[in-house]
């Protein structure tokens, strides 16, 4: 199995699912995280990547981890400052129209939505709330494209666009794709030779559908229009991945594979989960697991069963566990407090 990963971790695209599996295996196989300075929880983000972020890095004597999955901008000559010339690079889209309609949710506080009501007063007179000089305004316009490294107000040219697509292409081997989850775990199981439990997850930080609702076709194309560079990456990325399993797994065999997944999960959330499902933050009983909430989303989370095998119940909490949590324990087990 591969062991060195770089996972940019763009933000509200089931990134906090992915970096769960991540924290799962690197912790099973006793791999190393490239963790933010002082076990934060964002790599210095929004500022581009640099080494230097890394807790253990030092430009004299460089270390090298196995794994990069923190919030960062990208900036691949820093990244490899840190991970291994090896290193398989992935990352996660989705579509830019619910990326931006969950952006508006979650990050309702930043300064070009925190004076409107919806996101259609938003996107009637954008550039009225939205100031590019602000620095939180990455939230509020190809949030996809700043993640990546890029700049989110470029202008859209052809030839820009080319550009930017062949740029991603050269630095990542692979991209998945969160409307197609299950499909993109068979994917990632394929790329790095891992086991079906690895890639088994339960969606984290995913809010209840209180606050979601579906958009007019008119908000649709404005948002697109708005995010016109991460609609160029999705709608690019989205075709390489159906090419890339037509190429490498096929469809038929995808189908099985989704349908083994698919049942392993429910598998475990039968043998884990009380109820099955997901539940408000409010009927949480562990606190231990309740996940941060932000903006006015409300965030999910899970409860485990109780009285089960310790074995069980460490898998089980394994894959319920917000990724604060989690990586706050991996970081101490990886750089112990000293007493």
């Amino acid at each position: 199995p591969r062991t060195d990963l770089v996972f940019l971790k763009v933000h509200k695209s089931a990134s906090s699912t992915v970096m769960n599996i991540l924290f799962r295996f690197g912790e099973k196989h006793n791999l190393t995280f490239a963790f933010p300075l002082g076990g934060g929880f964002q790599l210095y983000y929004p500022n581009h990547f640099l080494a230097r972020f890394v807790q253990g890095f030092s430009p004299s004597t460089p270390r090298r981890f196995n794994i990069l999955c923190h919030h960062m901008r990208f900036l691949q000559p820093e990244v490899q400052k840190v991970m291994s010339s090896s290193a398989v690079y992935f990352s996660i889209l989705r579509n830019p129209v619910q990326l931006m309609e969950s952006s508006f949710t979650y990050y309702k506080g930043a300064s070009a939505f925190s004076h409107v009501r919806s996101l259609e007063e938003f996107l009637s007179d954008p550039y009225r709330y939205y100031d590019p000089s602000k620095g939180d305004s990455h939230y509020a316009k190809n949030l996809m494209t700043f993640d990546f490294g890029f700049n989110p107000n470029g202008e859209v040219s052809t030839e820009r666009v080319q550009l930017m697509l062949k740029a991603i292409e050269s630095s990542f081997s692979f991209l998945l794709i969160s409307e197609y989850f299950d499909e993109s775990m068979v994917l990632l199981k394929e790329m790095l030779c891992w086991d079906l439990d690895s890639v088994v997850s339960f969606p984290l930080n995913s809010r209840d559908n209180s606050t979601k609702s579906p958009l007019p076709a008119s908000m649709v194309e404005k948002i697109k229009e708005w995010n016109r560079l991460d609609w160029e990456i999705y709608t690019h990325f989205n075709r390489t991945f159906w090419e890339r399993i037509d190429r490498d797994i096929g469809r038929e065999r995808m189908g099985r594979e989704v349908k083994a997944l698919r049942a392993r999960q429910a598998e475990l959330a039968r043998t884990c989960l009380q109820g099955m499902g997901s539940v408000a933050p409010k009927d949480i009983q562990d606190s231990s697991l309740k996940p941060l909430q932000h903006g006015s989303a409300r965030i999910l989370g899970y409860n485990l069963k109780q009285g089960l095998a310790k074995e069980v119940e460490h898998t089980c909490r394994r894959l319920v566990t917000p990724e604060l949590q989690y990586s706050s324990a991996l970081y101490k087990k990886q750089f112990p407090p000293k007493p």
